[in-house]
């Protein structure tokens, strides 16, 4: 009898062990799971479905059955981790456009549009979490939450300026400093028409895009104004009056 009770024992003793080793390892890799991406898509979906950020993030953690470690081993606040979210749709834009070996041999003109087109296709799934966030900034130019982006959209664009310089696709003017202002102004312009567009297959997007782009090349390009410029200069250094 005492054996048996012993060796009853021993089983339930060993199985106890069993349980809380297997406990600790699924607690592990629960923790290892609340990654990044974890927590950039349970944010997206408590703002759409509450219409409001967290009270906090030991709130935001807890849905998750995470902690506030777990939330700050990648972010230091929630409109960071927003600002991480829209650098990285960018640069999944743009290492999809690099994929392309095509692609390093557009001209400036085609490499905007290509930028834009496939940045849509890029946002697409997440439509309603960004028509939510610009209707909450509608008169801002520059909302908090695309400070990361602008820093890297403002390096691309810089890049394909020089590009653009380097071949005559775009001249260079007193004021062509000011051209990422204007290119910025038009991504925001862009994003705001595409949120409130209701055309079939965002057709009217794709219109906006081919019509503004080739507006705003032609307008940095050369053309009329340069000439007139380059003649005016002409009078002047040679002192003949108009």
């Amino acid at each position: 009898m005492g054996r048996l009770f012993l060796f009853g024992f021993g089983q339930h003793f060993a199985s106890n062990i069993c349980y809380r080793i297997m406990e600790k390892t699924a607690t592990k890799k629960a923790k290892r799971s609340i990654t990044k991406s974890t927590l950039q898509k349970a944010y997206i979906d408590y703002l759409l479905t509450h219409g409001k950020q967290p009270v906090s993030i030991f709130e935001f953690a807890g849905e998750l059955k995470a902690t506030e470690s777990d939330f700050y081993k990648h972010f230091n606040s929630f409109k960071a981790l927003e600002r991480s979210l829209w650098l990285d749709w960018f640069n999944s834009t743009v290492k999809l456009l690099e994929k392309d070996e095509a692609y390093a041999q557009y001209s400036v003109r085609e490499k905007v549009l290509a930028f834009y087109f496939t940045w849509f296709e890029t946002v697409m799934k997440h439509r309603s979490y960004i028509i939510f966030r610009f209707e909450k900034v509608r008169k801002e130019l520059t909302p908090f939450f695309l400070l990361a982006l602008k820093d890297a959209f403002d390096d691309y664009i810089n890049m394909l300026l020089v590009e653009g310089k380097e071949s005559t696709e775009i001249a260079e003017r007193p004021f062509s400093k000011q051209y990422d202002k204007a290119f910025w102004l038009h991504f925001i312009f862009l994003n705001k028409f595409w949120t409130e567009d209701d055309s079939d297959d965002f057709q009217k997007t794709d219109a906006a895009i081919e019509k503004s782009v080739n507006l705003g090349l032609d307008l940095v390009g050369k053309g009329p104004l340069d000439s007139m410029i380059d003649f005016a200069k002409f009078l002047f250094q040679n002192k003949r009056p108009f």
